[in-house]
């Protein structure tokens, strides 16, 4: 599946599940939705990867992705009024150190969602 088509079913189980939820819960809420959608579209799904941070191959820390889509796309979720810029760049730093080219930064907002999608240069040097 292209990245194209799986952000696609991606950001239209976000709408789906904001139009039936709404705003004000917590992510863990909102991620467990987005797996029971994924689940019927049968999308392989991993939670709460755990991610190591290195530098000059030494570990330096951790972090831990909210979901990954068919290997493909990194999808971080938000719960808060609106996305700052400090989420987005979180998400190009995730993606750099993950080396996956796409990621989603979807954000279950006050009155909408929010999506901004990241795709990694893929000619920037190995971290």
């Amino acid at each position: 599946m292209e990245h194209g088509d799986l952000t696609e079913k991606i950001i239209g189980c976000s709408f789906r599940v904001y139009g039936e939820m709404g705003f004000g819960f917590l992510e863990s809420v909102y991620e467990k939705c987005m797996m029971i959608k994924f689940r019927r579209l049968d999308l392989v799904v991993e939670t709460q990867k755990p991610v190591t941070v290195k530098y000059h191959d030494v570990i330096v820390g951790e972090f831990v992705i909210d979901l990954l889509v068919e290997s493909a796309v990194l999808v971080e979720l938000k719960s808060v009024h609106a996305i700052a810029q400090a989420h987005q760049v979180q998400l190009v730093n995730y993606l750099a150190t993950t080396r996956l080219n796409v990621g989603l930064l979807i954000n279950f907002g006050n009155d909408r969602v929010e999506v901004k999608k990241k795709v990694r240069d893929i000619s920037s040097p190995k971290i």
